[in-house]
C-alpha cells in the first residue's frame, strides 16, 4: 500500500471520475483500518476514494493516539501531503467524531460529512476500559465489544473474522481510541456545523444507538438521516450495497466545484477484495 504523511492508504479512481468532484476519506473507528470499509464503498463507481489506517493501526506505523484531536490534525497533515484542498470526510463511530472534529476545526477542508454509527458524544463503558488494555482480558473484552457491533441476525463467519482481526491490534492502541472515544463531547457544537450531513445507522446499534444519530439530526441544520433495518453498529458491512447507494445519491446531490481541479498523487491498492477481511470497529 501507498503511504503519505507516515499513514498507509487504499486509493481507487474511477475512470469516469468527474475533474470537480472532491474526493472521499474514509476514515475507520476504534480497531479498525481501510478494511472496515467493505468494497462496495472503497471501490464507489464514479468517485475518488481514500481510505486510511490511522497511526498504529492497520499497515501504519505509530501507537495510536489517545484524542480525537490528535486523529484529525494527523488526516489534515495526510491531506496536505497529497494536496487534497477539502474532502467530503466519511467516518464510522471513532472515525465519525474525527470527522465531526474536522467540520468544526478545519472547515475549509470539509465539503461535506458522512457519519455512519456515531454520536456528538462518546461514552465508553468502564469495563471496556478497565479490561480492553490488559493482556489478561484482552481477547474477552474484544469478543464481547465485536458482539456489540452487530445485529442479531449477522452471519457468523462475519462475526468469528471480524473479531480475529480486532484482536491484531495491539491492546494499548485500541485503549487509546477507546479513551478518545470516551473524552469526545461536541454536543454544544454541533449548530455550527453548515455542511451537507448524511447520517446512517443501524437499527439495531447497541454500541451507538439510533438516538445517537437522531440528535446529530436535530443538531446539524442541512443533514438527513437514514436507519436501517437489520443492521447493528457496523451498518457498512451488513448492509454494503444499502450504505453504498445512499453514500452514492449523497455524493451526486452535492454542489459542484467551480474551482480549477488540483491534481493529485493516487496509487492503487491492487490486493484481492473479500467482505470477509473486515475489521471491527467501534
Amino acid at each position: 500500500m501507498p503511504i503519505s504523511a507516515g499513514l498507509n492508504y487504499f486509493a481507487h479512481v474511477a475512470e469516469d471520475a468527474k475533474p470537480n468532484r472532491p474526493p472521499v476519506i474514509l476514515l475507520h473507528g476504534a480497531g479498525g483500518n481501510h478494511l472496515s470499509w467493505p468494497p462496495q464503498i472503497r471501490r464507489l463507481a464514479g468517485e475518488t476514494i481514500y481510505a486510511l489506517d490511522l497511526p498504529g493501526h492497520g499497515q501504519s506505523e505509530g501507537v495510536g493516539k489517545q484524542s480525537i484531536d490528535a486523529y484529525a490534525d494527523d488526516v489534515i497533515t495526510f491531506m496536505q501531503s497529497l494536496k487534497i484542498r477539502a474532502a467530503v470526510i466519511t467516518g464510522i463511530s471513532m472515525g465519525g467524531a474525527i470527522a465531526l472534529t474536522l467540520a468544526l476545526k478545519y472547515p475549509g477542508k470539509v465539503k461535506a460529512l458522512v457519519l455512519l454509527g456515531s454520536g456528538a458524544k462518546m461514552r465508553v463503558a468502564q469495563t471496556i476500559l478497565e479490561n480492553v488494555g490488559t493482556p489478561n482480558t484482552f481477547q474477552s473484552a474484544v469478543a464481547s465489544i465485536n458482539a456489540s457491533c452487530f445485529s442479531e441476525n449477522v452471519q457468523q463467519n462475519l462475526l468469528q473474522l471480524s473479531e480475529q482481526s480486532m484482536l491484531k491490534i495491539r491492546p494499548p492502541v485500541l485503549l487509546g481510541d477507546f479513551l478518545a472515544c470516551n473524552e469526545f463531547n461536541v454536543m454544544e457544537q454541533l449548530e455550527k456545523i453548515k455542511k451537507p450531513t448524511l447520517i446512517v445507522c443501524g437499527a439495531e446499534d447497541k454500541m451507538m444507538p439510533p438516538k445517537l444519530s437522531e440528535a446529530l439530526r436535530d443538531g446539524i441544520a442541512k443533514s438527513t438521516l437514514h436507519i436501517l433495518e437489520g443492521a447493528g453498529h457496523m451498518v457498512m458491512i451488513e448492509k454494503p450495497d444499502e450504505v453504498a447507494d445512499l453514500l452514492k445519491k449523497f455524493l451526486d446531490g452535492l454542489p459542484v466545484s467551480r474551482r480549477k481541479p488540483v491534481k493529485v498523487r493516487l496509487v492503487t491498492d491492487g490486493e484481492a477484495d473479500s467482505v470477509q477481511k473486515q475489521n471491527s470497529v467501534l
